[in-house]
């Protein structure tokens, strides 16, 4: 896989860490798990692509 990928999804799972996070700090349990699905979504496709990024077995799941 290019570098350019590996970089780009890397940059999806932060921003939707950080849109997660904010999710959680307003209290918005829609929001929290629309980016937990992205994140699960997200960590699906990396390993698919043999990319290995760390993450939580909550991540992994899509759950809250």
């Amino acid at each position: 896989m290019t570098a350019m990928f590996d970089q780009e999804l890397r940059e999806q799972l932060a921003l939707a860490r950080a849109e997660l996070a904010a999710a959680r700090e307003a209290g918005d349990a829609d929001g929290v798990q629309a980016y937990l699905g992205r994140v699960a979504s997200l960590l699906r496709l990396a390993a698919h692509h043999g990319i290995e990024l760390p993450h939580t077995p909550e991540e992994e799941q899509g759950e809250s």
